[in-house]
């Protein structure tokens, strides 16, 4: 280890904080504001108080650099178009109105205007609102929001750092407005966008700023030359200006390759690296181009994404390396803490055993700020945390709960039949139509209905004791009901039964498998202000009984039209759940999905002759680098078929994905062998039936065609139109009518109407090709 005082200026910081608050406060009053029950000046107050809570707590624990400006009312990437002035031009009347309406306008929609697009934030289960752009776009800086909340800061006595996306990244996010052709380029806006960038940093050092973070995630991808040179380029303009902060450069979520050389020569001051999982590889990389002679480098060793206690003798050996290779070190998680809860502390249902293998954000600053101090002063000022640390390492490696042998044992035994449907595609789609007699254009959900408030408060009065079992499933049982009863008056083709007693896709079966463990405030960001609990993937999974046929048997029931059975297939229960660190993900895929293979064999034997198996994450669990895909989708897409290929040929499966690019993971769509996929496509105007018609995907489609991520309703001419847009890629015989995703996150009266005039838009659809 190096000497201490070689070691001395190392400092703790974090690149951002969860931003919800200890008990969701923020998704409170922003919610609250949209029903007119909540004022701005009150909302502002709120998230005010929230970022000086958050920067005290970071003080408090010993970082000496608090973010700023990592802080949003609904996404860091729309502050970002807002920053630069990138606003579509059907919102700019909104936006000149009000501008908070119209910032929520854009992240929304109204009920007249679109929203912006929504989708996967690189591969994380955190979205992001899409930069819209185009040649004719016009920059203009807005640096207000970075620098109140840098005053803010500073007025507390903090030394602070505002966090911005870099330029190379927002335009690498971006895509051509609508209107605009679609080879148009947004990198080519660069040289437009520099020197609105050039204004924003000249402010923010105005305002106080000694240091600002620039951040590249997209240069951790693979990049063309052409994305090289404009990286090199405008961090060469960017660090030539003399108006400006220090420039921190930061990357995260996988190794940078060819863009670390770029990076190593621009004329800033520092960079900011991922050292952990595959962006390992920065360490060598690093080596080769000669470390960062006169520069700062903040070094992310402690795992931002997963919820594991760090491993902090061998974060120090990675620390004490790159001593040698900058001119100063500081530490640091390896991405924004956004991705994971807040406080591990407040678990208190926690077995005690488990509650010391995990880190939550505060718990990771806490890491943070041990190494660092290990790191300036030595072990041995860090000699108590150290041991802690070991011993809670070893628990985990040594505890029962990780290893189960029955499990193991029938993992190994699968072979290659079990992951194949007993007879090909075209024969099964034969004995499916003939089997469910479905109309052309099939019409059907994705599986949720409104989790209204009265079913939350069913839940919640049966977890404090306040109803009793047999009275919690009575509710249950009228709202299926109601549900069956709505969907069967308006037409609906293939019913579902709502998912009334499931609490979230993910959580509500991790609290039903073995080996999964549930938390109860360990509340994530998944957009906007929708949170999500990810469950922990403690030890190995099996399913010890049936865990939804009792409320689909129930639901069919009541009808005499198909009801789909509805599970979460094994790469979602994987990339929305915290996920072991100590075996391949292949291996726990294969676990799960063994788990939902019986689940799918015992609906099947109850009567379910349609079983939904959703794969929404299988995209954005996709790795970042192409080198590293194929590994990857040959165990997601084997997973899946896993799970579902012990049904008979006459039993249809369906899957579904939403929000992510598609056109990259087409042939493993193909690979899934699912029966009928539904796929978002309101947003992106239908951009995924023309990727799968250009693949040759031989199986049934439902593209959707009612936006459920926003609350306006769409008339039933907009859905009949997306519809024929559809038909120009899918054929009729082949093409499903159905929303983008569940409906768990609306309302009641615009689930009515939006279903409704889905329905009539198959009907005129029908009509028309029947007269052709």
């Amino acid at each position: 280890m190096t000497t201490k005082s070689a070691a001395a200026a190392a400092r703790a910081t974090v690149y951002g904080y969860p931003r919800q608050g200890r008990d969701r406060e923020l998704k409170k009053a922003i919610e609250g504001y949209w029903k007119g029950r909540v004022t701005a000046d009150a909302l502002r107050s709120t998230a005010a108080e929230l970022r000086r809570t958050n920067w005290k707590q970071l003080a408090e624990a010993g970082v000496h650099e608090v973010p700023t400006g990592d802080f949003s009312y609904y996404d860091h990437v729309l502050d970002t178009t807002v920053m630069v002035g990138a606003i579509p031009a059907r919102h700019r009347e909104a936006v000149a109105a009000d501008a908070l309406d119209g910032y929520f306008a854009m992240a929304r929609g109204t009920q007249d205007v679109a929203p912006l697009e929504m989708t996967k934030w690189f591969d994380t289960n955190y979205h992001y609102l899409v930069p819209e752009l185009g040649p004719d776009t016009v920059f203009t800086a807005d640096s207000a929001k970075q620098v109140a909340e840098l005053e803010e800061a500073l007025a507390l006595g903090l030394t602070a750092r505002p966090v911005l996306v870099g330029p190379v990244t927002y335009l690498l996010l971006a895509k051509p407005a609508p209107g605009v052709p679609a080879d148009f380029d947004p990198l080519t806006l660069l040289d437009r966008l520099l020197p609105v960038y050039a204004e924003v940093l000249a402010d923010l050092r105005a305002a106080g700023a000694a240091w600002v973070q620039l951040d590249e995630p997209a240069l951790v991808q693979d990049r063309t030359p052409a994305d090289l040179n404009a990286a090199a380029r405008a961090y060469r303009d960017l660090g030539a200006l003399t108006d400006r902060p220090k420039l921190l450069v930061a990357s995260y979520f996988d190794r940078l390759g060819d863009a670390l050389p770029v990076l190593a020569k621009a004329p800033v001051e520092g960079l900011a690296l991922d050292f952990t999982g595959p962006a390992a590889a920065n360490l060598n990389g690093l080596a080769a181009v000669g470390g960062l002679p006169g520069k700062r480098l903040v070094a992310g060793v402690v795992d931002g994404r997963n919820i594991w206690v760090n491993d902090l003798e061998k974060s120090l050996a990675v620390l004490g390396t790159l001593l040698g290779l900058a001119d100063r070190v500081d530490v640091s998680a390896s991405s924004s803490l956004l991705h994971v809860p807040l406080d591990a502390a407040a678990e208190k249902d926690v077995d005690p055993q488990i509650l010391r293998w995990l880190s939550f954000a505060r718990q990771k600053t806490a890491e943070i700020t041990t190494l660092a101090k290990g790191l300036s002063r030595g072990t041995d000022a860090i000699a108590g945390e150290l041991a802690a640390n070991r011993a809670a390492l070893a628990s985990r490696a040594n505890s029962p709960i990780t290893r189960n042998p029955a499990v193991r044992a029938r993992t190994e035994a699968v072979t290659g039949a079990d992951s194949r449907r007993s007879q090909p595609y075209a024969e099964r789609a034969a004995a499916q139509r003939a089997h469910l007699g479905l109309p052309l254009l099939p019409t059907t959900t994705i599986g949720s209905f409104p989790q209204t408030d009265e079913l939350r408060t069913a839940r919640a009065d049966l977890r404090a004791g306040r109803i009793d079992t047999a009275g919690y499933e009575e509710r249950i049982r009228t709202e299926i009901r109601e549900v069956v009863s709505y969907q069967e008056k308006t037409g609906v083709d293939v019913l579902v039964h709502g998912e009334p007693e499931r609490n979230d896709m993910v959580q509500y079966f991790a609290e039903r498998l073995d080996g999964y463990l549930a938390t109860r405030h360990g509340w994530v960001q998944s957009y906007g202000t929708r949170y999500v609990r990810p469950p922990v993937l403690a030890g190995d999974i099996s399913r010890p009984e049936p865990m939804t046929v009792r409320w689909t048997s129930y639901a069919q029931s009541l009808t005499a039209k198909p009801v789909k059975g509805m599970l979460t297939g094994p790469v979602t229960m994987l990339a929305w759940s915290f996920v072991r660190d100590d075996q391949p993900l292949g291996e726990t895929a294969r676990q799960v999905a063994l788990a939902l293979r019986d689940e799918v064999n015992d609906l099947e034997a109850a009567g379910t002759s349609v079983i939904q198996v959703d794969e929404p994450a299988l995209r954005e669990t996709l790795p970042l680098r192409a080198a590293d895909r194929p590994a990857y989708l040959a165990w997601a897409t084997e997973a899946f078929r896993l799970a579902t290929s012990g049904v008979r040929p006459d039993t249809q499966v369906h899957t579904h994905m939403c929000y992510a690019e598609f056109g990259d993971i087409v042939q493993a769509i193909d690979d899934l062998d699912a029966d009928v996929i539904s796929l978002e496509a309101a947003r992106s105007h239908m951009q995924v039936a023309r990727e799968l018609a250009a693949h040759g995907y031989p199986r049934e489609a439902g593209p959707g065609v009612w936006d459920i991520h926003s609350p306006r309703v769409p008339s039933a001419e907009e859905a009949a139109d997306l519809l024929r847009t559809g038909l120009e890629a899918i054929p009729a015989e082949r093409l499903w009518v159905n929303p983008d995703c569940g409906l768990k996150t609306r309302a009641w009266p615009e689930t009515r109407a939006s279903l409704e005039n889905l329905v009539a838009a198959a009907r005129t659809v029908r009509e028309e090709l029947s007269g052709a």
